[in-house]
């Protein structure tokens, strides 16, 4: 729990780090949804296998479950448990869930790689997921998009009601592609591509009545804004670019979720902590391991920035 100038503990300060995996410690890809039966925020992640020692290559981020962290307030986070996931194929390897809540059902769309690999060279795909706990997830279907290598959903609802998937073409170039549905279930492909920019792991927001949409494109999070969701602009600055201060928070934040509540809205990133200049090309549990951190956005003349060095006070409401 953090402290205030006075040495005082501040109840709703998120800590920094604001949580780290007990299991694997290589918790990422955060991702943040209110659990309306038990009343906590759920926070999902992708945990890659940062300790295994066993580990060989790159595998250490295959062969992963999804975590879950559980909050009051988001603020202060304790580990619960992996998803229970209905599909079946031996060495799964699960990153990067989008998670929802539509007329009292949770839908997931979830990446899924076909085994345990040792290259970044194999097909992914999105699958849809559906539960109504949060925790048991039914397999839905596999989604048809623009090519076997697609990654990293983010799932909103536009204002006509029908709902847009952004998502990751690794074939062409890491570009953002969009999918539309009308019931979430299916899934219509646009072919089309909406960021050129090399980025991944997008998520689409509405704040300050705005339309945004962040990307993690491996120098801090670029920024864009639409008016129509489909056309947008590139913010000259991104943010979680510049190294912070605070425990584990000296590196560029990665793949991240927004919350906006009520007027606020915060940003929910992951840091591999120990990828400092000096330890360029060093490969061992201190460079995998990853932490998650929140930040509190701000908005000045029309553009999103955030002070990750500045006491987060959070908490979050219904």
């Amino acid at each position: 729990m953090a402290q205030n100038k006075n040495g005082k503990e501040n109840k709703h300060t998120a800590p920094k780090p604001l949580y780290r995996d007990p299991v694997y410690d290589g918790a990422a890809d955060p991702v943040i949804i209110w659990n309306k039966k038990e009343k906590l925020w759920y926070m999902f992640y992708t945990n890659r296998r940062a300790n295994d020692s066993d580990a060989k290559g790159i595998t250490w981020v295959h062969g992963t479950k999804i975590g879950i962290a559980v909050s009051k307030d988001g603020a202060e986070w304790t580990y619960k448990d992996t998803c229970s996931i209905n599909y079946k194929l031996k060495d799964i390897t699960y990153w990067a869930p989008e998670v929802i809540e539509y007329q009292n059902k949770y839908h997931m769309y979830l990446t899924v790689v076909p085994g345990i690999f040792n290259d970044w060279y194999h097909p992914r795909s999105i699958i849809h997921l559906t539960s109504s706990n949060l925790m048991d997830w039914k397999f839905e279907s596999e989604l048809k998009l623009a090519s076997d290598r697609c990654i990293d959903a983010s799932v909103f609802r536009l204002p006509n009601g029908t709902w847009r998937m952004f998502y990751n073409n690794e074939n062409d170039g890491k570009s953002i592609y969009y999918a539309d549905s009308n019931d979430l279930y299916n899934w219509n492909d646009s072919g089309t591509k909406v960021i050129k920019d090399r980025g991944e792991g997008p998520k689409v927001f509405v704040w300050k009545e705005k339309n945004w949409m962040i990307t993690d494109s491996w120098r801090g999070l670029s920024v864009y804004s639409s008016e129509d969701f489909l056309n947008w602009n590139h913010q000259e600055k991104n943010i979680l670019q510049l190294p912070g201060k605070g425990q584990d928070d000296k590196v560029i934040g990665g793949h991240a979720d927004v919350v906006v509540n009520g007027a606020k809205a915060y940003v929910f990133y992951f840091t591999h902590p120990g990828r400092t200049p000096e330890n360029k090309g060093v490969d061992n549990y201190e460079t995998k391991r990853s932490s998650i951190q929140v930040a509190e956005l701000e908005y000045t003349n029309g553009e999103i920035s955030c002070n990750r060095d500045k006491l987060v006070q959070i908490k979050l409401k219904q």
